[in-house]
């Protein structure tokens, strides 16, 4: 049987009270679409803050007085947030509505990106990142849940597709961010703050769900019934192979968004094409994170994806040590595709839990954990990098790095639910 095809909850919009044995009535078709849209639009801003970052990395060093370890405290930002305010997205979720968290998380994002340009200093700079951070951060963790509650019977599809937004919004921020720069004057502040306009289109599809609250809507994600306590889920081995694979899988995504177009940079490459270049490597993932998802929900066990994955990445990485700019972009593709453990990744939380409140644990703790576990990967690159003064030895920690993510993406792959072992 396959997980994502059974409806175990209630569906959104399911009315307080209905017939005994009359089967509930579903949610209606515009309130499907605009769920859709608006998972759609937030999805395309969950990556921006920091692909957008990764081009124009040497400007902003330079400007704010950057050494190469604190770039690399820049770079593990992001995880430190979605671990930090991931662990919050399923109590707020219980108090106000997925939906209505959603839609601030959009608006935290927005203002985030705002002002980060124009605060002054490093400092500054870190405060207002981690603003728009902590909006994708409770943003990420609620995706799947809702998907779940408004899409029971489509996991895979809709995984697919708002993966496939994400992964476009992360190729068209590490793509644009260097021309929008030139096309606006040349300040990377204006560069940079250009893309908070997206966040505030994704506000608006969001604002019809923030007073959602009746049974069965998103905001009983966190109130449905609850198959065991709290702290079962850390019994689980499955919860933590997850974990620890979606954090392995977020240090090389993260360590690729900050580092690969210096990399390039460094290699002789020009700015403008290293963004190009990264923008194929997120580009990779529009049309794979829609066929992953789907050809993962249709199998027992997700193992060989695992497999294909961490095979092109050490080959990517491989390639960057021997030939960084002779092979770019076939080094490009090749981490694009492994970078598609991401969507794999989410596909399995839907998976890995037979209820939408199974789900909203598992996300959070398998995000949280999996965030925390991912912290230390870039900083450490950027010291490597500082300290060898060359590529060798961070590229030689990301191929290493892969040998355990795949053995927890095995382990996660496997054909059973957190359920069973709870």
């Amino acid at each position: 049987m396959r997980h994502d095809e059974t409806p175990t909850l209630s569906p959104p919009g399911t009315p307080g009270t209905h017939a005994p044995g009359s089967p509930a009535p579903g949610p209606s078709p515009w309130m499907l679409r605009i769920v859709t849209v608006g998972l759609v639009l937030a999805a395309l801003n969950l990556r921006p803050a920091i692909t957008s970052l990764g081009p124009l990395l040497e400007e902003v060093r330079d400007t704010l007085h950057m050494s190469g370890s604190v770039a690399g405290v820049l770079t593990s930002v992001p995880p430190l947030c979605f671990a930090v305010f991931g662990f919050m997205a399923p109590r707020l979720a219980r108090r106000f509505g997925a939906g209505a968290v959603v839609c601030a998380g959009m608006v935290a994002i927005a203002a985030g990106l705002l002002l980060r340009p124009f605060v002054g200093g490093t400092a500054g700079f870190l405060a207002a990142s981690a603003l728009a951070l902590m909006g994708i951060a409770v943003s990420n963790v609620l995706m799947p849940v809702i998907v779940k509650r408004w899409f029971p019977d489509r996991v895979g599809t809709m995984t697919g597709l708002y993966s496939m937004a994400l992964a476009l919004g992360t190729a068209l921020a590490a793509a644009l961010t260097v021309p929008l720069t030139d096309a606006l004057g040349g300040s990377w502040k204006t560069g940079l703050a250009v893309w908070a306009a997206l966040a505030v289109v994704a506000i608006l599809p969001w604002l019809p769900l923030v007073r959602d609250r009746g049974p069965g809507s998103d905001r009983s994600a966190g109130q449905a019934p609850k198959p065991a306590p709290a702290l079962r889920i850390t019994r689980s081995r499955t919860s933590w192979a997850l974990a620890c694979f979606f954090g392995l899988q977020a240090t090389a995504a993260y360590i690729t968004m900050g580092w690969m177009p210096q990399i390039f940079r460094d290699a002789g490459i020009p700015a403008g094409t290293a963004g190009v270049l990264l923008a194929v490597t997120m580009a990779m993932g529009v049309p794979l994170a829609f066929v992953i998802p789907r050809v993962a929900s249709r199998l027992r066990t997700q193992g060989p994806i695992v497999l294909v994955l961490s095979g092109c990445g050490l080959a990517g990485y491989a390639g960057l040590y021997l030939a960084p700019a002779g092979g770019a972009w076939l080094w490009a593709l090749l981490l694009g595709i492994a970078n598609c453990a991401f969507p794999l990744a989410l596909t399995m939380i839907g998976m890995r839990s037979r209820s939408g409140a199974g789900v909203v644990r598992l996300s959070a703790f398998a995000q949280s954990t999996g965030y925390l576990l991912s912290i230390p990967g870039p900083l450490l690159v950027g010291v490597l990098y500082q300290h060898s003064g060359g590529w060798g030895l961070p590229l030689a920690l990301m191929a290493a790095l892969l040998v355990p993510q795949t053995v927890a993406g095995m382990l996660a792959g496997r054909d059973r639910t957190i359920e069973d072992e709870c």
